[in-house]
Order: structure tokens, then C-alpha cells, then sequence
């Protein structure tokens, strides 16, 4: 797969940069065992959630759920969904649990809450924690079709991309049409009842915004709460904006290393240096040779213009990593020097390479998204930015090959309601900008929208929100809540060499 579209993917949930930042103190909690609670009607046993290349080991409850491949054939061929619950501390916990909903598409919820565990600690000592991995990742029979070998290949080659998807098709244990975001509601459902929940709350991120959006279109009255963190409207085609989002990401990272004095000394020039390098590699493309970030064997690599976005692009979904971009920028351009970008791109999309089921990624953007682009709008939004409109093109490609599924005649309409929504972004986002959570808010009347400064992302642990995201699920409601120190959230200073930023 192209890693272009793994960036794509991304849209969408955890990203390698932030794995390493995110606290794992829970990792060696005791198993809990809810003294009162629902009595579902499929057995939980004692398991542990790891997620990929991680050491984190964290307890919970853990079952499958048969359900068919096409949901409106019950005697189609039955895939398993994988289910855990981690369960409430309280020995009284509340009746309505929380369901976390990850990104992607394609990531898996068993694999992603661990890494994100921490934020939501205070809510679960009175809420268990459901999560069950969306049809198509972890382990709800995954799709996959493992094309790391030929990543460079399928980049450059259209005819080899084309073999390489008509080969996977052909491997897949799988009728890619029934792996959308319909089917997943669906799913969450039949998990709700089994597990004897009247009502539930839902924390969405990324794409998983979509997820709980539709489910509260199909589900109203088993909805409690929202909490929606990087929104993707209904509405919104996937990948149309792609490029103009992380222009504005970039201009407002760089714009904001030159209001800080240390950095706008160090780095004066940074805009002109982006634009020099980015205009050196469309006119050549340069020859690498770097050490491997995994095995640290020489890696042959020739680093492009497309190449150069994708690290740009996945460094500026945290502030962690988007204080390094001026650094590199400056180094690359000064020593005329492209390698620690280059392994940058090598770190970046191999690890979210790592943590998608991409096959499940086409399927909800071949179905959901591409047959919805507009040239009209894609040419216009994307025009003059960094990324320009390579990856629609590389899309369209894929979903040529690709089949796609049946959506709903409503699916693409905004989302009508007045649940209590909670809409959390991060000012500086470069693939969720607050801009799509004010969109969002015009037809939920009973929302509250939070930006946090200067972050990326995926923001419910920054700051204070960790503490506001618990009060307003347990009041189901904004009644009295503080909102005044997210104010105090600030991005990670700036790196002016490296070994770190300036005193």
C-alpha cells in the first residue's frame, strides 16, 4: 500500500510519535471483577490487552461475539467480533458504560485504549470500559494484505499496485463490501444487547467520530452521551481536504516557531527553506542510503517530494513531534542533507503501518468517501499546498480495484440530535480542524466545543480534559463545568538543536 494512503488511514487515530508520550501506569492493575452490573448473555473470561510492538499489558474481560458477514442474511457465513470490558472499580458502577471508539478506519479498539488508558482512569472507577474491535481489525477477523515488502513499488508502479490489490482480494478470508461503518453500528448494537446495557456513552476519535455519529443516528435512545475528539462531519468526503488541512497545520507550526524568540533566531528563514526543499525534490527525487529504523541494516531509499509530505505530515500531529519539524527543516536545507527526514518517514509509516488493518481502510473509504470526491472542490482546496492532490489520485486507483459496499440513503446528512455532545480539537490538527466540530455543532444544539491550544490530533489526555471529559459523562450533562483551563493547555516548546529546546 502506498504510504501515502497509511497516512490517509491515519485520519485517523493513534500515531507512532504519540505511542512513546503516553503514560502506561495502569499497565500493572490488578484484573477487576464488577460486584453488581448487567449479567450479559456471552461469558467474559480474564484476558490482557497488548497492543502491537508494545510492552503494555493491560487486564480486562475479554469474549467473541458471532455475528453474520451480511448483517441482513443470517445465514450468510458468521465472523467473530472481539469484545472486551474493562470493568468499573466501584462496586456500585453506573448502569450506562462508556464505549471507546478508535480511528482509521482500520485500527483496532483492543490495540488503541491501552495507549490512551490514562485519560480516561477517573471515568472508570464508575464506568466499565467497552471496547470491541470494528469488523475487519484486530481480532474481528482482520483485514489485511501486508505489502510492506513492496511499499516503494507500489508507490511509483500503477500496474504494480494494481497486481497487488487484485492478489490480496483473492487471499482475503472476506467479502470487503460488508466491512463499512454501517455494518460496524450494527455491530456495536448487537454487543450492547448482548452485554445488557440499556444505555451506553461513546467517546469517538477520529473516524471514530463517524462511528458514533452513526450510531446516534440509528440508535438515539440508547445514547447517553457523546464525546467526539477530531471530528469527521457525515457529510464530509474523506481525503478531499486532506491536503489543505495539513497546509494549515504546517503554516500555523511554522508561524508559531517564529513567535517564539528562540526559535524565530534559530530559524529565521523556515518558510523559504520548506519551500526550497519541497521544490528540489518534485524537480528530483534524491538517492538514500540509511540505516534501517528496525533492524539497523543500510536501506536503500529514494526519498520524493511525496515522501518528504508524509513525514511533515505525520510529525504535526503532536505538538511533541511537530517541535522537531523546524529543526529538520533547517538541518535538511543548511547540510543539504535529507536523511534524518528520511528516517523520519521510515519511523512514521512503519509503525502506523504496523497498527492498521489497511484493507478494512479501503473498504470504508472506497464505499464512503471516493465515490463522493468533487474535482471542482478537491482542485481548488488542495491547490498550492505541500501534499497537492496525489493522494486522491492514489485513492481513486485503489478504488478502481476495490470493491465497495451499499450505505444507507441518509448516510452522508448530518447527524440530527439533542444528545449531550462533548467536541473536543486541537487547534493546530492537521487532518481534523476545529472548523469541521463547529460544522458538526449546527445540528446538535445540546454540544459544547473545546479547542485545545496549539495541539494536534487526538487531545482528550492533554491538559485538564482528561477531568472535564469525566465530570461531563457523569453529570450527562455541561451543567457547571470549568472550562477555563484549557486555556492552560501549551504545545511542547520548540527544539532549537538536539538536544532539546532552549532553557
Amino acid at each position: 500500500m502506498p504510504p501515502w494512503i497509511k497516512r490517509h488511514l491515519s485520519n485517523l487515530g493513534l500515531h507512532a510519535p504519540l505511542i512513546a508520550l503516553i503514560l502506561v501506569a495502569c499497565s500493572n492493575l490488578p484484573a477487576q471483577t464488577p460486584a453488581q452490573g448487567p449479567t450479559p448473555a456471552i461469558e467474559l473470561k480474564d484476558c490482557h490487552l497488548s497492543p502491537p510492538g508494545s510492552s503494555v499489558r493491560m487486564p480486562a474481560r475479554c469474549a467473541t461475539l458471532s455475528v453474520p458477514e451480511q448483517p441482513d442474511d443470517p445465514a450468510s457465513r458468521r465472523i467473530e467480533l472481539r469484545i472486551a470490558v474493562i470493568p468499573a472499580i466501584s462496586r456500585n458502577p453506573a448502569p450506562d458504560p462508556l464505549f471507546f471508539i478508535t480511528g482509521g478506519p482500520g485500527q483496532a479498539a483492543t490495540e488503541s485504549y491501552p495507549l490512551l488508558s490514562t485519560a480516561f482512569t477517573s471515568l472508570n472507577q464508575k464506568r466499565d470500559i467497552v471496547l470491541v474491535d470494528q469488523r475487519g481489525t484486530g481480532g474481528s477477523n482482520p483485514l489485511d494484505c501486508g505489502e510492506d515488502e513492496q511499499r516503494e513499488a507500489l508507490e511509483t508502479d500503477p500496474e504494480v499496485l494494481k497486481e497487488f490489490l487484485q492478489s490480496c482480494l483473492a487471499r482475503l478470508d472476506a467479502d470487503p463490501r460488508y466491512y463499512s461503518t454501517s455494518t460496524a453500528v450494527r455491530d456495536l448494537e448487537a454487543v450492547r444487547q448482548v452485554l445488557g446495557y440499556p444505555s451506553i456513552n461513546l467517546y469517538g476519535l477520529s473516524y471514530g467520530t463517524r462511528v458514533a455519529l452513526e450510531y446516534l443516528r440509528r440508535h438515539p435512545q440508547h445514547v447517553r452521551s457523546l464525546v467526539l475528539d477530531g471530528i469527521i462531519p457525515p457529510e464530509e468526503a474523506l481525503g478531499e481536504d486532506v491536503a489543505k488541512d495539513a497546509q494549515r497545520a504546517l503554516e500555523l507550526i511554522l508561524e508559531s516557531c517564529q513567535g517564539e524568540a528562540a526559535c524565530s533566531q534559530a530559524f529565521p528563514g523556515i518558510q523559504e527553506e520548506f519551500d526550497r526543499l519541497l521544490a528540489r525534490l518534485r524537480d528530483e527525487p534524491v538517492s538514500l542510503t540509511i540505516p534501517d529504523p528496525v533492524s539497523g541494516e543500510a536501506a536503500d531509499l529514494t526519498f520524493t517530494a511525496e515522501q518528504f509530505g508524509a513525514a511533515v505530515r505525520l510529525l504535526s500531529y503532536t505538538p511533541e513531534t511537530a517541535a522537531l519539524l523546524p529543526l529538520l527543516i533547517h538541518t535538511a536545507a543548511s547540510n543539504n542533507d535529507f536523511q534524518l527526514l528520511a528516517a523520519q518517514y521510515l519511523i512514521v509509516g512503519g509503525d502506523l503501518s504496523r497498527s492498521i488493518s489497511q484493507a478494512m481502510g479501503y473498504s470504508v473509504l472506497c464505499s464512503e468517501d471516493a465515490p463522493f470526491f468533487n474535482p471542482a472542490h478537491y482542485t481548488l482546496a488542495n491547490r498550492n499546498t505541500y501534499l497537492e492532490d496525489l493522494q486522491i489520485q492514489e485513492l481513486q486507483r485503489i478504488c478502481e480495484i476495490w470493491p465497495s459496499g451499499e450505505i444507507p440513503p441518509d448516510f452522508k446528512q448530518p447527524v440530527r440530535s439533542n444528545a449531550p455532545t462533548l467536541l473536543l480539537s486541537g487547534e493546530f490538527d492537521p487532518v481534523t480542524p476545529p472548523e469541521n466540530a463547529e460544522q458538526v455543532r449546527q445540528t446538535l444544539p445540546n454540544s459544547l466545543h473545546l479547542v485545545a491550544p496549539g495541539q494536534g490530533h487526538n487531545v482528550v489526555f492533554r491538559g485538564c480534559l482528561p477531568r472535564l471529559v469525566t465530570d461531563f459523562v457523569e453529570q450527562g450533562s455541561f451543567a457547571g463545568l470549568d472550562t477555563r483551563c484549557v486555556e492552560d493547555i501549551r504545545p511542547a516548546p520548540f527544539f532549537i538543536n538536539f538536544s532539546g529546546p532552549a532553557p
